[in-house]
This record gives C-alpha cells, structure tokens and sequence, in this order.
C-alpha cells in the first residue's frame, strides 16, 4: 500500500506540473483522493476553450480531452477489448478552462476508454459510471437498459473520391424523410443487408436506393443517425426510481435520445435478422465507414442527404453522458437543481453556454466535413438560442454556402417567423392543417371540404405563395424556408388520415388484414391525389414522408410475447416499434401503384418546370368561384412558361370553369400526373369533385 501512494504521489506531482493548479492529497476510506484547489470561483459562462477536445493521435502520442469546469476530479480509463470491466485508469490534469487533458506516451488506436467524474469530497473510489467521451467519433454501445458505452480511439482515411456537397438551390429541393433501417428491413425490399446503410444502398433490389432514384426524389432526410439510446425501460418493472407503463417494446427505434453529436449510429450497421439484447454493437467501428458509404452513393445518384439531429436534450435512458459529466454546466436547471424539460424529454441542454454552443457547432462542421452531409433538420429547434442559431448558418455557410437548415420551430414556443429572420427553413404547419387538418376525428381541413380552425381561401392562396409575410397571416421571408408538407414521422400517416378521416376506419378496432385494409377505394386515392398535388405545385421547399407516396398505413402487428392491447389498431407514435409497423412493404406500394405512379408523376412536373419553384410572387394570379367555396385556381407565370393549376376540393359537385384566352393542354388531372399532355382542350373545363388539374399553355 505504502508503495502505491509513492507511486500516486509521483503521478499527481506530474500531473501538478502539467496542470498548474494547486493540488492536495488526501486518504478518505483507505482511497487516495485529488482534489482541485478552487483558488477563484467563476461564473460557468466565463468559461471557454479553443482547445482540440476528444481523442487523438498525434506525434505518437495519444491525447485524450473533456470539458467539464465543475468536476474535481476525473479519471480516464482505457479499455485493451470492449468486454473488459477493468482498464488501466489515469488521473486528468486541468486548467484554467475547464479543459481536462491526459497525454499517454504511446499510440492507442480501437483502444475503447471513457472517463470518470468526481466532485469535490469524492474518493476516487467512489462507484460512477463510465462516461463516453461527448466527441467520440466512434461509440460501442451494450444493449440493455442505460445503454452503457466506450468511446473509440478512432482515426480513419476515407477516399471520398471526387465526391463534394450537392449544392441546388433551396427551392428545387424535393425531401424524402426517411428511417435508415425501415426502407430495406422488411422481406420485400429484397436487401441481402436488411436495415442497415449497407442495405440501403445495395443494387438490384426493390427498396433502398433504387426505389428512392426511381421515385425522382433529390433529396432524403435521413431520421436521427447520430448514436443514440435505442433500449428504454423495462416493461411493467422498476428501474433507476422509475416504472414503464407506456412502452412494452422497451426500444426506441426512432432515435431521437441522441447520446453522441459526433459518432454514426451503430444501430444501422449490424447484420440483424432481429435485435439481441445484452450484445455490443459498434465495437468494429465499422458503422463510420458505412455511413460515408451510404453518402457516397446517393452523392453518385445525384441525391442530396440531410441528418435529422437533436441538440434540444440528450438520452434519458442512459448511464454516462453529460449529465453524469458536468450537469451543472451543460444542462438548464431550475433553482432546486433540477432538470428543465420543455423538450418533454427529461433533460434540457443549455445552448447558450460558450462551451455547449461550440459542441453543436462543431458537430454540424464535423458532419459536413468528415461526412459530406448536405443539409440538417434540427428537432424542436426553438429549444436552441438565437446566438447559437446564428453561428450554426453563418459557420456552415463557409464550408457549403448551400447548406439545407431547416427545423421544427416548436419547443419552448412556436417562431418560424424567427428562423425565416436568420435565413432557416422551417416546417409549415399551417399548410399541413390547413390542408388536411389537425384531427382526423374532430379537425378535417380543405381537401375534405372542411375550414379547419381559422383557415380560409385567403389562407389557402398563401400556403401557394409559399406562405410569404406578403400575404396576410404569413410567416416566412422567402418561400424557400417554407418546408411544405402534409405527413411526418410524427402522427398519423396521411393514408390513415384520410381513411380515418372518411369514417373508413376505427382508430379502436382490430385490423386483420393489412394489405386489404391498406388498398386504397376511389375516394381514398382522389383525396391523396388532391392533397398531392397541392403540395407539389405549390411555392416552397416540398417533403414528403416514406410511404406516403402509396398511402402506407401503420398497423400495430401482433407479435407474441408482447404485452400491447393496441395489436391490429392503428398507430399514430411508432416511435418504440422496430417491427412491420414501421418497416416499408414493398408489397403495398405495388397494390397502390397508381397513387405511387401519381406521385412520380407530380415530381416529375415539380423538377421539370420552375413555375412551381421559382415564381415571383406577382406572376401567380388567383380565381374563385362564388357558388363552390372549395374551388380554387391560379395561373402562373415563369419566363416563357405558363401553367393553369386548379382544384376542386368541394367532395360533392363537379365544377365547370371557363379558360382564360389560349389553346391549353392537360397534363395532371384526377387519374394521371406528369409532363406528357393527356388531353388538348379550349374555352371551358368540368373538374370532378375532389380532383384537381394542371394545364400548360400551349399558345
């Protein structure tokens, strides 16, 4: 014992030296314990450092550094294989910053480490969990409930060839929101990989990237990829002082309990048939090299990728993050010290702070620059301050100076007008409820032939303009940061709905076959249609969700084993299923190939001509009809096009219109949309209740 304090003494001489701090030893309980002299006291916003923070390898050298201003102590310890309990471990020294830092003498690549945090009175041989390094850029993760992690010591070259950001201007964009293992984990896909990046991008498959190309879409949302707690609290038991009564599948699938800014969710990189509990994933590293993969072959295809990232909160489910780091520093508390959570997530990080401020940012450059992300979707991003807002485009902008930021401009209230301000997009509700509404059972909106809340034809035009402050009620400055849309990953699918919606269905009993409920009847497919083509002529940044192309329905399958009383209903939150819910069935998009063939359609004419993209507010000129209140039609002007577009979302009569001057042809009416003329007409037009119509100028 005597020798190994001598030993310990020495070590902490040294690192005294390195530190220059004043140091004092003491025994505590048979334990050698570090303490910090707190020689001044500082505001936790004075705070700030531009030193190199994670791990690295430099000089033959290894260096290992954490930010954490309130810790006392903290100790690395590095781990020789990923199972091992126990690691060499290494007092941190700390200056003046806040800025921990150890140096080992010796090259450490895949070597796993993470840290261990003290406060002041603490024996270091106090129980604390293993901490992962916040800019790790490789996690491996053990699958139970806490989701306890080793960061990677991690150095890759990747040839990314000539492959650079797509650069396309905001209002040309056309998103695909999608769940990186959904596309390809159901059997119909065809994937030899099912639901991880590789499986995605395979060729010669039915999902994936082939279907995406196929559907002439340039762009996809890629659901939270970042590393994140996917096992939540055991069903119907006690941990951690708390008792799931709500998630019987103990997962969460989604991803948005994001763990780690800088490292690729291993979850997409194992070669599952199904999850395995109580396994390490991502000890290979392996999902880093995938993800750039997967970039690189939508690059190739000409699609742009942009990350669905969550900077408002991190991971209530998990053991060694921030929150066992510096609490006090990263996260907003209220004046007992406890969490903040206007996220509803349980934890709230505090942005405005320097040093949290520079982690975000500094995440956002990493994924342009190490993965040659195009664009980012920030969840509740009202969450997120103005200052940090404000650094996050005008740091980005240098590297690719058309990089997509978009949000959700909810969470600690509602300011797309504010994002628009500061040049981000954000998603449109307003079209979205306006359109078809809040509640398929109490709030049917315009294509049912409902005003939904306050919504009006007024409202209706704004939504084509691109819902521009020009109009009465709008709120964005340009209509390239008006992210149109009319379903999500949150709620019900669009299909359901209007299935719902039309008292097709009831949200409360059991569906036995999926496919056949999943088949669309004629007003089923005209009211997609309709609500289609309103999103895809209208001014702004266009998005739509996977599956929606095809009217997916999401019904809970039955599954033994699984406690859920809500089997065979349908589902609005699948945030928790990794299962056929969520999976895309390649099966159903074939059933509902004409409401698939539409979209394609829709698309086509969307990315062909800019009429629908790039108008100038003064060249839309709109029409109404005083008997039909439901009827509403605009002609638009774009250099040497001109395009008539009209809707009748009235569900019981036909109307008969009469043409402004010129030869016309039809291009997009209730049955088929594209570019290809269907039919040349003159003077007057009937539309049919519920359809809509293009028509382009002929002379």
């Amino acid at each position: 014992m005597k020798k190994l304090k001598i030993i310990l003494f020495c070590l902490i001489l040294s690192v005294n030296l390195i530190g220059g701090k004043s140091l004092h030893i003491h025994e505590t309980n048979n334990a050698v314990r570090l303490d910090i002299e707190q020689v001044e006291e500082k505001n936790l916003d004075s705070y700030y450092s531009s030193k190199r923070l994670g791990s690295y390898i430099e000089n033959g050298k290894t260096i290992f550094r954490l930010f954490a201003p309130t810790s006392a102590n903290i100790k690395l310890i590095v781990f020789d294989t990923v199972e091992d309990s126990v690691g060499n471990e290494y007092l941190m020294s700390k200056d003046a910053d806040g800025v921990w830092e150890c140096v080992i003498d010796k090259e450490l690549p895949f070597k796993y480490y993470g840290f261990k945090s003290f406060k002041l009175n603490e024996p270091l041989n106090t129980y604390k969990p293993l901490i992962v390094d916040p800019y790790a850029k490789a996690v491996a993760t053990y699958n139970t409930y806490m989701n306890p992690r080793k960061s990677l010591v991690f150095e890759d070259e990747y040839d990314w060839g000539n492959d650079r950001w797509i650069q396309q201007d905001w209002r040309d964009i056309v998103v695909y929101e999608m769940h990186i293992k959904d596309m390809t984990a159901h059997k119909s896909s065809g994937a030899t990989k099912p639901g991880t990046y590789s499986g995605l991008i395979e060729k010669g498959i039915n999902g994936g990237i082939n279907y995406i190309k196929d559907l002439g879409v340039n762009t996809v949302e890629l659901l939270p990829a970042q590393e994140f707690g996917c096992c939540e609290i055991p069903y119907k038991k006690a941990s951690f002082g708390r008792f799931n009564t709500w998630n019987p599948y103990e997962r969460n699938h989604w991803g948005y309990m994001t763990s780690n800014f800088f490292a690729p969710a291993a979850y997409y990189a194992e070669d599952w048939s199904s999850f395995k509990w109580n396994t390490w994933m991502g000890a290979s590293g392996k999902q880093v090299k995938q993800f750039k993969d997967m970039v690189k072959a939508f690059h190739n295809e000409g699609i742009a990728v942009i990350m669905d990232v969550v900077f408002n909160h991190l991971s209530e489910y998990e053991l060694g993050n921030l929150k066992e780091l510096d609490k006090e520093y990263y996260f907003r508390l209220d004046k007992n010290g406890n969490y903040i959570a206007e996220s509803g997530c349980g934890n709230d990080l505090k942005t405005e702070r320097p040093m949290v401020r520079r982690l975000i940012v500094e995440s956002i450059l990493f994924w342009m620059k190490e993965y040659h992300i195009d664009g980012f979707r920030f969840d509740l991003g009202k969450l997120l301050d103005w200052e940090t807002i404000e650094e996050i485009i005008r740091e980005a902008k240098k590297i690719n100076p058309n990089v997509v930021f978009v949000c959700e401009p909810w969470g600690g209230g509602y300011d797309p007008k504010g994002f628009s301000l500061r040049g981000w997009g954000a998603w449109n509700d307003q079209i979205r409820n306006g359109i078809k509404g809040e509640n398929p059972l109490t709030g049917l909106g315009w294509i049912f032939g409902k005003w939904y809340g306050n919504n009006n034809i007024d409202r209706i035009k704004s939504y084509v303009n691109g819902t521009l402050i020009s109009d009465k009620e709008g709120i964005f400055q340009t209509k390239e940061h008006s992210v149109n849309y009319l379903e999500s990953h949150d709620g019900y699918t669009f299909g359901d709905f209007i299935r719902i919606g039309l008292n097709n269905s009831d949200t409360g009993k059991v569906v036995k076959d999926v496919a056949e409920y999943s088949k669309l009847n004629e007003t089923q497919l005209k009211l997609n249609k309709l609500g289609a083509l309103f999103l895809f002529t209208s001014q702004g940044m266009t998005m739509i969700h996977e599956g929606q192309e095809f009217a997916r329905s999401k019904i809970t399958p039955f599954i033994k084993g699984i406690d859920d009383r809500h089997q065979g209903m349908i589902d609005h939150n699948t945030y928790n299923k990794d299962n056929d819910v969520n999976y895309i069935d390649y099966n159903i998009a074939a059933q509902n190939s004409e409401l698939l063939n539409y979209y394609k359609g829709l698309i086509k004419l969307r990315k062909t001509y800019q009429s629908f993209r790039h108008a100038d507010y003064s060249k839309i000129e709109f029409f109404t009809n005083n008997v039909n209140e439901f009827f509403l039609g605009y002609k638009v002007k774009h250099k040497k096009e001109e395009f008539l577009v009209c809707f009748n979302a009235n569900p019981n009569n036909a109307i008969d219109i009469k043409l402004p001057k010129g030869e016309w042809e039809i291009i997009v009416n209730g049955d088929v949309a594209g570019i290809e003329t269907i039919k040349k007409v003159k003077n007057g037009l009937n539309i049919p209740s519920s359809t809509g119509c293009v028509l382009r100028k002929i002379k």
